[in-house]
């Protein structure tokens, strides 16, 4: 990685926002004091004349090439974009046999433009990992672009083990920490040797990012491999996923009382098994009801009845689930809730904790995408299968299984951290960022030029918002923050995990972070659009029918809000300013 670098005086704690480009980015003005921070110098690209000559010639270190062709312009899609005309490498690191007898390595895929912009990213995927995705860098509910599409080179991997659905990896130790960490340690510095053999330079400029547990990849990365990347990408960062998993646990414990007796629902990883209709304790009516209350208070917060709560942190203060929402006087019928249904919800929504009181996990804000089917699936259906699955074999030492509804909490947390002859680093040491919680170790991270842009639907069910913006507090607590230009935070209201609710969750976040990272213009508001019918990215049917189509939206650099301007089309970007 090249390090040149340049002082400049960029201004800081942007206040307000100006034209709309087509870039998508709401350009900022800013009147706080300028001040003095290093400026990394812009990538500059490079051509690839072959998918064949040079790959013979490369010295992987553990690494197997298996093949190398070219793919035409337009052959792979993203929506209705046809990626540009690259070379897709597909190989294999560290491969080995496990103590488990299994057959392990780091399969990987590298995409590589014919036309370079001289930029590298490291495509963290979701999940388990398990399945080398399609390398092209997109993020967003319907991407509006991919890295790929943008001239990067791009790598996606399994993280070192092959079934997506499955936790049996867990088991084996070094197959653990692969998944925690090592893969991103061991595939960084092959892809950038991959890419100085493909065009006779290293990447200028890296880049790293994800949602969900590529997120996570993200934020570890920045913890552990701080000379690596410039920017950092983090979307719904599972970066404390064993607490969040843990808390999933604590909260079907919670359902469970209020569900109907011996009701159940079909178990999507077993289609002959069932589980306890844990959705029974609080409907899709029931939550619709609650929705709708919450906008009842918080819609008019932003200056506009617009069926959107961008006001978040006001919202918190101005809702009350206890008086807000209409108390049932005879039987459940979904316009209503029962005070124990009351109770029960606001605890969850508060979140988790030991029975001695400990805090396992950030609270929930209340938030009008609670609605939605993701938000449903993640509390009632992957609490009680995914979520165990984890913590039972990935997180806990000794790994060891458990039935949700009957766990211990208090006994399973400890777990986290323990360690012994076999698993010699803990789950909760090999899958969160070291330093998470007092993050003075990205100092250094800082004071080069990188730079981390974060965003987090307000509604997601899993990966609470309110952590996220926690760890944003944390920082700036820290003193590595000052105007916020080290990170910069962008909740998506109404927005589930990584996508759907009712929001606008088509949007670009990658080239706003490159242009902060190499010429200093800090992102203040990104236009994001819903994708309602025709559009290319996907349609999201969980939209309201009283929106547009198109409508947009500017999504704010925490702690600003989209406020309406007082005139103007409500379905427009343009008629709202961050402050």
């Amino acid at each position: 990685m090249e390090m040149d670098v340049k002082k400049m005086k960029i201004q800081t704690g942007v206040k307000c926002m100006g034209t709309l480009f087509a870039a998508g980015v709401l350009v900022s003005c800013s009147t706080l004091p300028e001040r003095s921070v290093v400026q990394l110098n812009a990538a500059s690209g490079a051509t690839l004349t072959s998918c064949t000559d040079w790959v013979d010639a490369l010295k992987l270190p553990d690494t197997r090439i298996e093949s190398s062709a070219l793919v035409s312009a337009g052959a792979l899609r993203l929506g209705a974009q046809g990626m540009p005309e690259h070379c897709l490498v597909k190989g294999r690191m560290h491969e080995r046999k496990g103590s488990d007898g299994r057959d392990y390595a780091l399969a990987f895929e590298m995409r590589l433009p014919m036309v370079w912009n001289g930029r590298f990213y490291y495509q963290g995927n979701g999940g388990l990992d398990g399945s080398v995705q399609a390398a092209i860098g997109a993020l967003g509910g319907g991407p509006l672009t991919g890295a790929l599409m943008q001239g990067f080179a791009v790598i996606s991997s399994d993280a070192g083990h092959s079934g997506p659905q499955t936790t049996v990896f867990g088991l084996e130790p070094q197959a653990r920490l692969d998944y925690g960490y090592q893969a991103v340690e061991k595939l960084t510095p092959m892809a950038k040797q991959l890419i100085r053999g493909a065009y006779g330079k290293g990447p200028d400029r890296s880049y790293i990012g994800g949602c969900s547990n590529g997120g996570r990849h993200a934020m570890v990365a920045a913890a552990r491999l701080g000379d690596q990347y410039d920017g950092y990408l983090v979307g719904a960062p599972g970066y404390r996923l064993p607490y969040a998993a843990l808390a999933q646990i604590w909260g079907a414990q919670q359902w469970a009382p209020l569900a109907t007796p011996g009701a159940t629902v079909k178990n999507p990883l077993n289609p002959s098994g069932t589980l306890p209709d844990l959705s029974s304790a609080f409907t899709p009516q029931e939550r619709m009801t609650v929705a709708k209350a919450i906008l009842d208070k918080c819609d008019a917060l932003d200056g506009a009845k617009d069926g959107m709560v961008q006001a978040t942190q006001a919202c918190q203060a101005a809702f009350n689930l206890k008086t807000d929402v209409a108390t049932c006087t005879g039987g459940r019928q979904g316009s209503c809730l029962t005070l124990a249904q009351k109770d029960v919800v606001d605890r969850v929504f508060n979140g988790a904790h030991t029975a001695q009181g400990q805090r396992i996990y950030a609270g929930f804000p209340y938030d009008t995408g609670m609605a939605g089917a993701n938000w449903g699936t993640w509390k009632f259906i992957d609490s009680l299968i995914r979520d165990p699955l984890a913590i039972g074999t990935i997180f806990s030492v000794p790994p060891s299984p458990l039935k949700p509804l009957e766990e211990n909490v208090s006994q399973r947390l400890a777990m986290f951290s323990a360690t012994n002859d076999t698993y010699r680093e803990s789950g909760w040491s090999l899958m969160t960022p070291p330093g998470q919680d007092n993050p003075t170790n990205l100092a250094a991270l800082r004071e080069r030029g990188a730079k981390v842009v974060m965003y987090n639907g307000v509604s997601d069910a899993i990966f609470s918002a309110e952590d996220t913006r926690q760890w944003v507090e944390r920082v700036s607590k820290a003193g590595l923050n000052p105007g916020s230009d080290f990170a910069r935070y962008f909740p998506v209201p109404g927005m589930n995990h990584c996508s759907m609710g009712p929001a606008a969750d088509q949007f670009d976040l990658l080239g706003p972070l490159v242009q902060w990272v190499e010429q200093g213009v800090a992102p203040q508001a990104v236009v994001a659009s819903v994708r309602g019918a025709g559009n290319p990215g996907g349609v999201n049917t969980e939209l309201p029918a009283d929106w547009s189509a198109q409508r947009t939206r500017p999504l704010c650099a925490y702690p600003t809000v989209a406020i309406y301007k007082g005139s103007g089309s409500l379905e427009d970007a343009r008629s709202f300013v961050c402050k």
